[in-house]
């Protein structure tokens, strides 16, 4: 009994002397232009990825409007001439047509709706760094909007990786069409293959490189969620950005890729290679 209590009043000296910021390492101070977000509800990290409250970041921003559909759980903020549209559960938003996505999702935390910092930062043409130290976010913001997807997407950047995702992946996971995507924008950042979205997926230098260009599906109308996977491949994101072959090998007909290059990770029925 007297080495339990012993131990026991261990365990509180041990939290009691315990430095607050360690003993809440999930919490975070967020800074806009060196104005401190102050805010009940309190930013926090999950899964490595600083979040912080939907509303009140806006409206640090100065957003003019912020409204909430709860059929589609939709948040939409009007803010320097443009809309921002942030949707429960998905890993993007949407800002001026722009598609900004990040590898966590927007999340319901008791009753708010919560972001990725970069994502909020991202609608608001701001940059953010991180200080490991002091757990802290630094947000300097320029005070402009992003330029629009019009002004910013190639058209026929769009057109033709949006039609590859669809027909090599219309059926995956959102990640799985993101991931297709990489393969091209990551052949097309190679010195290894041509240095266009349209070179890659027409490339016959050793033979047709994609199956959709041999069997016609290429020229399929891609469905909306490839679109919108093609515009995040474009904006530079990258679930990986080495991998530079695909396969389902439960359908190939060819084994070259999984017997001559390193495998990566599995998406859905793809194996992704590098």
């Amino acid at each position: 009994m007297k080495k339990f209590i012993f131990c026991l009043c261990f365990v509180f000296a041990l939290f009691a002397f315990t430095p607050a910021r360690a003993a809440n390492a999930a919490e975070v101070d967020v800074y806009v232009n060196n104005k401190k977000l102050v805010t009940t509800d309190t930013p926090r990290i999950i899964n490595s990825t600083t979040y912080v409250p939907l509303r009140a970041m806006c409206e640090l921003f100065g957003a003019s409007q912020i409204s909430w559909n709860d059929g589609t759980k939709t948040a939409t903020i009007t803010a320097r001439g443009i809309k921002i549209y942030i949707t429960q559960g998905n890993t993007y938003i949407t800002a001026n047509g722009r598609y900004f996505a990040s590898g966590e999702p927007v999340r319901n935390i008791e009753g708010r709706l919560y972001v990725p910092v970069r994502l909020i930062a991202s609608a608001f043409a701001s940059t953010v760094k991180w200080d490991g130290a002091s757990y802290t976010v630094r947000i300097s913001d320029s005070g402009k909007a992003p330029a629009s997807g019009d002004s910013y997407y190639d058209a026929n950047e769009v057109y033709w990786l949006s039609r590859i995702i669809y027909a090599e992946s219309g059926a995956e996971p959102f990640r799985g069409k993101i991931a297709v995507g990489n393969v091209v924008m990551n052949r097309v950042a190679s010195a290894q293959f041509p240095n266009s979205v349209y070179g890659v997926i027409f490339d016959k230098k050793y033979g047709t490189q994609f199956s959709p260009v041999a069997n016609g599906s290429i020229y399929k109308t891609p469905n909306a969620d490839s679109i919108i996977a093609a515009k995040i491949c474009l904006e530079g994101y990258s679930l990986n950005n080495k991998v530079l072959y695909f396969m389902n090998p439960r359908l190939a007909a060819n084994t070259w890729i999984s017997k001559n290059r390193p495998y990566a990770f599995t998406i859905g029925t793809h194996n992704f290679y590098y």
